[in-house]
């Protein structure tokens, strides 16, 4: 792999306390294995990259963090707590994410989309909804103001109004990355977020990315443009097979010859190959199409 792997924001960090910490995660769809045993930490104030060939189950491993899949075996833990099994619960708790493929409310406004996401911070109950007293208006001001805070935040301000389904592919994507900070994260997870931008999209996610970190929120993000990877982590780890192959610093993960081995397609030892990477990945979508509607909604909350 020939990337620059020159950095213009990221600032290595040493310091911070662990924020996430996933041991031994393993998801098995019946007899096929597509996480296997991942351990990975997050610090706060870090930004940490996932990176692998296609069905190296980098998304699995994602929605086992949180709450989407229940781990077979292993634990995940936020700021030192199991964290529970239910994706909405797992918001609630503090760590936010994207998706792979966009989930917005296409016909929903650009504003609304991020009230959503304030659902999880709202302390106003059912009868506050249904008598409109005024700890209800002054909740439904708060969320406002903060959610076209947050909309200037990411660039959208000017199309508050306008409705998710209308904005261009890569305003999209920023509208999802506001509607998961209107969750107050510490750590927030982004799943490709850069796919099928061109280059200047992708520049701006990447400064987008370290105004976040700026903000005091840790980012995990998986992403196949390995020049935006290396130019934006502080730490990467490799999942290969569903394993973790490697974990350091861009030189580090760069000069690995298992990496370079895996992206190129040559063998590597007990490499069961492309065959059962075509079976995991369709167990995921068979998982998927039992439990996105129900879970997808629940994370979106």
């Amino acid at each position: 792999m020939t990337t620059d792997t020159t950095t213009t924001g990221a600032t290595p960090n040493t310091t911070g306390t662990t924020i996430l910490d996933a041991r031994g995660v393993t998801m098995r769809f019946g007899g096929l294995t597509a996480v296997n045993n991942v351990d990975l930490t997050v610090s706060s104030g870090e930004i940490v990259g996932l990176i692998g060939p296609n069905g190296a189950g980098k998304t699995t491993f994602f929605n086992c963090l949180t709450g989407l899949y229940i781990p077979t075996e292993g634990e995940v833990r936020y700021k030192n707590r199991v964290l529970p099994a239910k994706s909405f619960k797992v918001t609630a708790a503090g760590i936010a994410r994207t998706f792979q493929n966009i989930r917005l409310f296409s016909n929903m406004t650009v504003l609304e989309n991020v009230l959503v996401g304030r659902h999880t911070r709202t302390k106003e109950g059912f009868w506050s909804a249904v008598l409109r007293g005024p700890g209800f208006h002054k909740a439904e001001k708060a969320s406002r103001e903060r959610a076209l805070e947050l909309l200037e935040f990411v660039g959208l301000s000017a199309k508050a109004d306008h409705l998710a389904r209308n904005l261009p592919y890569g305003e999209q994507r920023k509208l999802e990355i506001a509607r998961a900070l209107a969750s107050e994260p510490g750590l927030l997870l982004l799943d490709e977020p850069t796919a099928g931008m061109n280059p200047q999209e992708t520049r701006a996610t990447e400064e987008l990315v370290f105004a976040i970190r700026d903000q005091g929120i840790a980012v995990l993000v998986i992403e196949h443009d390995m020049r935006f990877i290396f130019n934006l982590c502080d730490r990467v780890a490799v999942l290969v097979q569903g394993q973790k192959l490697v974990e350091g610093d861009s030189a580090t993960v760069q000069g690995d010859e298992r990496v370079i081995a895996a992206y190129l397609g040559e063998p590597l030892e007990n490499d069961p190959g492309a065959a059962e990477a075509a079976e995991v990945e369709a167990a995921e979508a068979a998982a998927d199409t039992t439990t996105d509607t129900a879970a997808g909604k629940e994370n979106d909350r």
